[in-house]
């Protein structure tokens, strides 16, 4: 099979992600047109990664096989579509949109062009995350009974993300839990199952209209677990981005803390044994390198849009609660 011509739109710090990622995979690929409104920001992703800069959007879809939709959210949706009528796989970035039915839209609209189709919810790659996921799917452990979930960054309008969009409610939508901690709730359900209703509530201390910066909820699951979300974007820049997950299950307590990817990983059983999970120096699993195995093999990648749609149902659910003073919501 020829190596399948791979086009960035955007070539900001998730791009660059992307682009070092499937160079880390060893994936064979041709490396096409790149593009960017900002022309500095994509002659010098061009240069770093052998990609060609191309003057307009247009030429960077109609020069190769797949590509990365990397812009900002608001941008998502008509170029996803726009690579959905040629036909072409499509990598998209989290969150695919603003809310849940535009992204179901998006998720139709790729699946009815028969490309691959994956989304950024780089999360479920993670061996930390896969191997929490094993420890607590174990019969030995019990039943899940909670799980409690923080997750707090510096304000991404400042520092290494070298950009201010985030900040822009036309172009965001929203904040901390649509822009980040749509892994989070990913994770819930990849961990825990499928949520049955939630209660939200967001603040705004820095001010910025339509911009979220604190997110408390309470998750209700099927499986009869409850959980929490803190989900936080302060201004104390030596925390750029932290996570900490634990879940208690009948007879197994798993903590998820430290490097979203390698975690460790911390367990203690009823019996009083102990475990730890370093996943530092091990191999694991390349989101990007999945992307192209999944082309070459003519099969469906994961997750693809579809995960990303019942994530956002969650999210919007939330945010339907809290402007609703609370309420409860079901996804």
């Amino acid at each position: 099979m020829t190596p399948p011509r791979i086009g960035f739109l955007g070539a900001g710090l998730i791009a660059t992600y992307h682009s070092k990622s499937l160079r880390r995979s060893g994936a064979e690929v041709v490396r096409a047109g790149v593009h960017d409104p900002d022309a500095g920001r994509a002659a010098a992703f061009a240069a770093a990664s052998g990609h060609t800069v191309a003057a307009t959007e247009d030429e960077v879809l109609d020069t190769c096989d797949a590509v990365y939709v990397c812009t900002w959210t608001s941008e998502h949706p008509r170029l996803v579509a726009a690579a959905a009528e040629r036909g072409l796989h499509v990598f998209c970035e989290k969150p695919l949109a603003f809310d849940a039915p535009t992204a179901t839209q998006m998720a139709e609209a790729v699946e009815a062009a028969g490309g691959v189709h994956q989304v950024g919810l780089v999360l479920r790659h993670s061996p930390a995350f896969l191997h929490a996921r094993t420890l607590v799917r174990d019969p030995a452990a019990g039943r899940v009974m909670t799980v409690i979930v923080r997750d707090d960054q510096f304000i991404p309008v400042q520092g290494h993300y070298a950009s201010t969009w985030r900040g822009d409610r036309t172009r965001a939508g929203a904040g901390t839990l649509l822009e980040h901690s749509i892994h989070d709730v990913d994770m819930l359900r990849f961990l825990v199952g499928e949520v049955a209703s939630v209660n939200g509530e967001v603040a705004h201390h820095h001010g910025i209209e339509g911009i979220d910066d604190v997110t408390n909820a309470l998750l209700r699951f099927e499986s009869g677990a409850t959980g929490t979300l803190t989900s936080v974007w302060h201004d104390n820049l030596a925390r750029p981005s932290l996570r900490r997950m634990e879940i208690v299950c009948e007879r197994r307590h798993v903590v998820v803390d430290g490097d979203d990817w390698f975690g460790p990983v911390t367990w203690t059983d009823a019996d009083g044994s102990t475990g730890t999970f370093d996943a530092s120096d091990l191999p694991y699993g390349n989101p990007d390198g999945e992307f192209i195995a999944a082309i070459r093999e003519g099969r469906p990648a994961a997750p693809g849009f579809g995960e990303a749609v019942a994530a956002h149902r969650i999210v919007d659910a939330i945010y339907r609660s809290a402007r609703a003073g609370g309420a409860t919501e079901a996804p």
